[in-house]
């Protein structure tokens, strides 16, 4: 089992947004960074832990706890014309962009990058890095143990 930080847009799709899905869950379109994508494509399994992170925003910070319920597929807005994440290059046969699946766990209290750059058990967590933007990160264990126990409070 892996551990990843996803990063999403209150304003495109919310922890709030997710809680009322059918079956809490959401495709994770969008993403559009290389390795990012190969981190879906690659590396992410059903059961995988999600931390649900609220980006580009007023309060940034984790949201809320899910996990990874669907393997990798191609993303089907990537074939759409109309879609802003068209891309003329994918192909059924060769898609460029993945989509996982991903299900809510639990709403928990926000948790603010301030929050987490307070805690030196979490001075290697790659979402704190300087310069770093992407969307999907890995996690240590250690990282989401300590989050997920230490620091999330339910909402």
């Amino acid at each position: 089992m892996r551990y990843w930080l996803m990063k999403s847009e209150p304003s495109d799709c919310s922890i709030d947004d997710l809680a009322v899905l059918p079956d809490q869950s959401v495709a994770w379109y969008g993403v559009r960074n290389y390795q990012a994508r190969n981190f879906m494509r690659d590396q992410m399994s059903v059961g995988d832990g999600v931390l649900f992170y609220h980006s580009n925003c007023k309060e940034p910070g984790i949201a809320g706890i899910a996990r990874v319920s669907s393997t990798a597929y191609p993303m089907p807005r990537s074939f759409d014309h109309d879609s802003k994440y068209f891309d003329p290059k994918a192909t059924q046969e060769q898609p460029r962009w993945m989509n996982v699946d991903v299900q809510l766990v639990k709403k928990i209290a926000l948790i603010s990058i301030d929050e987490l750059r307070r805690h030196p058990e979490l001075e290697r967590m790659r979402t704190l890095q300087r310069g770093n933007r992407l969307s999907i990160t890995p996690l240590d264990p250690s990282e989401w143990k300590f989050i997920t126990t230490k620091l999330a409070h339910d909402a």
